[in-house]
């Protein structure tokens, strides 16, 4: 099933029908339980009242029973004989004895004594003598009792009772069922009827509340295929009034729609530059070749080599700069950075600044990452520190909170402050009048802040005490 308003709609749909089920399924457990409770209670009482009168030795003719069709009556003796049947009993089961019958062998009640004369001497009238009813609590059962030529359920209550002659009898009364079944089958009756038209008003509701919360979506989904159809990465999806999870992903989508658009228009930025960067020196060496096919005698060997390297440098750069952008893990060597930076400058011998480094002797400062790639941040910095110093180039190497700062200062003409983000932009060179053999292709800073940011590290830029600039890489410590 595809649609999300079908399946929340049947989800919350079986959710309510088993929660009400299982609702109804108590109610109803509940209710017959109170019934029987009831039931059993007036079973109680008749049993107890013709208990009482047994054991008051009142004659089984002269019991007075109430509303015998409701309440019949069983009396069995503790041979489990029938003594005592209510009128119009006719059938009973669930209790002691199926038996309807008084047995003839049955013992019949004793005359009492309160019905003797008074004594001659005329003083107080005889006390009747007394049997006496258990206390304990009755036993209880389920059964039928035919009454009248009607059969019915019923709920006995066995409560034993002792005559003044010692006799042991146990009375059955019962209480019957039909409220109890009446009302349960009146309650289960309307759940019944009420469940499925509660269960369809619960998956209408459900199911327009649903559409109504999605159709954000669908504005949002018609929109990216609008976008991508178009390949117009300037247009934004709608965004809702609403502060839920549907308004927090249009946001989203617009802010990813927002990056994608600037990344892409880098992209063809950066194509554009590179090609006009590779144009010139390509074209200039084409001249050169040809010149010098057509007149050896004229061939300018340094400047094609000149542009060669040019070339060679500028394709290294952009394959670098490729290969960042994809996403390319640095290594996890444990470098030194002091040992680094004096290495990178001993092999610079063509500066035509002397490069000062500045290192405590004996001092640890550990990185983890790529040799080669850090190097090429240093030797990227000192390049441009050559390229703009008067008399001083300069390398601090330090400890710095949870890391090691490396800092290339030089005494040129510093970068103004609004243009310290702009510079480690690709392809920009503040001096435009520069020559392009002078100034670069405006790559080395970028590419230096880059390979930084893959080291968990940073590269800004300040104004350095001796006026020029001060560009500070700060990498994290060795772990």
């Amino acid at each position: 099933m595809r649609s999300v308003r079908a399946r929340a709609a049947i989800g919350a749909t079986l959710v309510v029908a088993v929660a009400l089920v299982a609702a109804g399924l108590a109610v109803l457990a509940v209710l017959r339980t109170n019934l029987i409770d009831q039931a059993d209670l007036q079973a109680e009482v008749a049993a107890r009242e013709v208990a009482g009168q047994l054991a008051l030795d009142t004659r089984y003719e002269d019991l007075d029973l109430d509303d015998e069709e409701d309440h019949p009556v069983q009396v069995t003796d503790e041979e489990g004989r029938v003594v005592f049947v209510s009128k119009g009993l006719q059938a009973v089961s669930g209790t002691r004895s199926p038996g309807v019958s008084p047995v003839p062998s049955a013992p019949a009640a004793t005359p009492s004594p309160g019905d003797d004369d008074d004594d001659d001497d005329g003083g107080d009238s005889a006390r009747p003598a007394r049997g006496e009813v258990s206390s304990d609590d009755p036993d209880f059962s389920d059964g039928t009792a035919t009454v009248g030529g009607r059969q019915a359920d019923y709920r006995f209550a066995a409560v034993e009772a002792t005559t003044p002659a010692g006799l042991t009898l146990t009375v059955h009364a019962g209480a019957p069922l039909a409220a109890e079944q009446e009302a349960v089958d009146t309650v289960r009756g309307a759940m019944l009827t009420g469940l499925p038209l509660l269960l369809a008003v619960v998956a209408a509701v459900t199911w327009l509340v649903t559409r109504r919360a999605l159709r954000p979506v669908e504005g949002i989904r018609r929109e990216l295929a609008a976008i991508t159809a178009s390949e117009d990465l300037a247009r934004r999806v709608p965004e809702p009034g609403s502060r839920d999870e549907i308004a927090a992903l249009a946001r989203t989508t617009n802010e990813t729609l927002t990056v994608l658009e600037a990344s892409v228009e880098r992209q063809r930025r950066f194509v554009a530059d590179a090609s006009h960067e590779l144009r010139s020196p390509i074209a200039s060496l084409r001249t050169q070749l040809e010149v010098a096919d057509a007149h050896p005698e004229l061939l300018d060997l340094p400047g094609a080599v000149a542009d060669t390297v040019r070339l060679q440098v500028l394709a290294a750069d952009l394959l670098l700069l490729a290969r960042l952008d994809a996403g390319e893990k640095p290594g996890a060597a444990r470098l030194e950075a002091g040992a680094l930076v004096r290495e990178e400058v001993s092999q610079r011998t063509g500066d035509r600044i002397p490069v000062a480094v500045e290192a405590a002797e004996g001092a640890s400062y550990e990185v983890n990452g790529s040799r080669g790639q850090l190097a090429r941040v240093i030797g990227n910095l000192l390049d441009n520190a050559q390229r703009h110093a008067e008399s001083l180039v300069a390398v601090r190497v330090a400890a710095d909170g949870s890391g090691v700062r490396v800092e290339v200062r030089d005494d040129g003409a510093g970068v103004p402050e609004e243009e310290r983000e702009r510079i480690f932009e690709r392809f920009v060179r503040l001096d435009d009048a520069r020559s392009r053999d002078d100034g670069g292709a405006g790559l080395g800073l970028a590419i230096a802040r880059d390979v930084a940011a893959r080291h968990g590290g940073t590269l800004t830029v300040h104004r350095a005490p001796e006026g020029g600039a001060a560009f500070r890489l700060w990498l994290p410590g060795a772990v």
